[in-house]
């Protein structure tokens, strides 16, 4: 049987199958109302509405059918939330019933799912990580001794880029960016540099967290087949398996170095994060080995890239948007002074700064769609049942994009947080880009922190104009859908120190 055969063969099977198992589910939801959506085709179901652009196609779909729709995708039915007042019904209303996570094959990889906080079920070894996390890394505390660090880590930053602008190079600024995110994330957990803040060593790093998240964003069939488990039809799962073993290798070096060390000289000599976790792997049963790789690959893969990403668009609108440019430029002379170092202290008297931060946040979310939960009991939400075994989406992009919320909300108005209690931390639905609950993502702390204060450096030490002289309203804004969502095409400006 030739190939074509095989798989015609192969189709007619699964719609025979699948609509077996429709007749079954048919059957089963009889007498309960699943939320609104359009009809799916046969074995594929809703697949093909989704295109290269999934969070602006469903954020199309929503306005036809609402703001919490149903869609077939393969064999999984999908239940899409985009709107606020929804996303705060799943997510802190019955935050518990939708707070386990829908696991993509992806993840299975070197068994990531089984370790990591990100994917671990709200249970006991869940809570242990998670508060590992919050006590040692992002705590207040915690944050406030590593200050020193991020200080230290935007300096070399504003350095690299003056080196650019006395030799009129353009800066990639989404790859400097990852450059001190990177940095910073590897001192704070093992004390050394990963990258040469003055060249661009951190590159083949970059590139293999970008093809992590490239990978895991990637519409998977094996998601919305689960039957096509063994095959792989797609060969995701075999190239994160690569990815992940690559970034596991060297941590696991870095670990191994880290335990010699402490034997030969019989003592903890730092008390980064590797030496915490590793206190407190040896003083009971919370983590072990495992968990302290896994974690690190967690917080490499996830901080570095939504930072860095967050900065070049914020970067991106006020070049796309001189009139905001000016205003923060203005802001940061009369409170800073033009050209001096900005401080994590000054943020607070930075009113406009931190608005376009919002903005930036309200438009580019870092992760478009937060994280898919996973129904495992039948709930209620909005008089609708979504049932047991459903995914959950929200769509962070579409929230901060609906007009019932937002007036004029494609344009960047940095001005609608001035006089606005509306802020990041999970609190305020209609602005969920680190999402919300018991899930909300552990590194906002950090983020809050370090992104204001790269922005505001670079604005304030710099002039800048787009590379190849591209005027503000030609440069390009389109975005690269995955994981995390990031220009299209690198921003490149050239910078004149101030």
């Amino acid at each position: 049987m030739d190939f074509l055969s095989f798989l015609l063969y192969f189709l007619f099977t699964l719609t025979l199958v699948q609509g077996l198992i429709s007749l079954v589910r048919v059957s089963k939801h009889k007498g309960r109302k699943l939320p609104p959506g359009p009809v799916p085709l046969p074995v594929v179901g809703n697949l093909l509405k989704l295109g290269d652009q999934p969070h602006k196609s469903l954020a199309d779909l929503a306005k036809v059918h609402g703001p919490i729709m149903t869609l077939k995708l393969g064999h999984i039915i999908t239940i899409i939330i985009s709107s606020s007042d929804l996303a705060k019904e799943v997510l802190q209303k019955q935050d518990l019933a939708f707070s386990s996570r829908s696991i993509p094959d992806a993840i299975r990889a070197h068994n990531q799912y089984q370790y990591s906080v990100v994917w671990l079920p709200v249970a006991n070894q869940w809570r242990s990580l998670r508060k590992i996390l919050n006590s040692n890394i992002f705590s207040g505390n915690r944050l406030d001794a590593n200050q020193h660090l991020r200080w230290r880590k935007v300096q070399e930053l504003i350095a690299y880029v003056r080196k650019s602008s006395q030799a009129g190079d353009a800066v990639d600024i989404g790859r400097a960016a990852f450059r001190t995110s990177l940095n910073l994330l590897s001192n704070t957990i093992f004390s050394v540099d990963l990258a040469d803040p003055n060249n661009d060593s951190a590159k083949e790093f970059k590139d293999l967290v970008s093809n992590i998240m490239v990978e895991a964003g990637k519409p998977n069939l094996v998601d919305y087949f689960p039957v096509l488990e063994k095959i792989d039809p797609q060969g995701i799962r075999r190239r994160m398996t690569i990815h992940f073993g690559k970034v596991l290798e060297m941590f696991g070096r870095m670990i191994n170095e880290r335990l010699e060390f402490r034997r030969l000289k019989n003592s903890v000599t730092s008390n980064d994060v590797l030496d915490v976790l590793i206190n407190t792997e040896e003083s009971g049963n919370e983590i072990d080995r495992n968990h302290i790789e896994r974690m690190c690959l967690d917080l490499f893969v996830a901080g570095t890239d939504t930072t860095s990403s967050t900065l070049e668009w914020a970067m991106a609108e006020v070049l796309h948007n001189p009139e905001s440019l000016v205003k923060a430029k203005a802001e940061l002379e009369q409170i800073i002074g033009k050209g001096k170092a900005i401080e994590e202290s000054d943020i607070s008297n930075l009113p406009y700064l931190r608005s376009i931060v919002k903005e930036t946040l309200r438009l580019h979310p870092p992760v478009p769609f937060l994280i898919p939960r996973k129904v495992e009991v039948d709930s209620e939400v909005s008089g609708y049942t979504v049932p047991k075994g459903s995914q959950v989406l929200v769509n962070a992009w579409a929230i901060g994009r609906d007009p019932s919320c937002w007036d004029n909300p494609l344009k960047f108005t940095p001005e609608r947080f001035l006089n606005s209690e509306l802020d990041i931390r999970g609190r305020d639905f209609e602005l969920i880009p680190f999402g919300a609950g018991r899930r909300i993502c552990p590194g906002l702390p950090l983020a809050v922190r370090m992104v204001p204060v790269m922005l505001g450096s670079l604005l304030n030490s710099f002039d800048w104009k787009l590379e190849g002289g591209i005027a503000a309203e030609d440069l390009d804004m389109e975005e690269k859908f995955g994981i995390t969502l990031q220009k299209a095409q690198p921003l490149r400006a050239v910078p004149t120190r101030v």
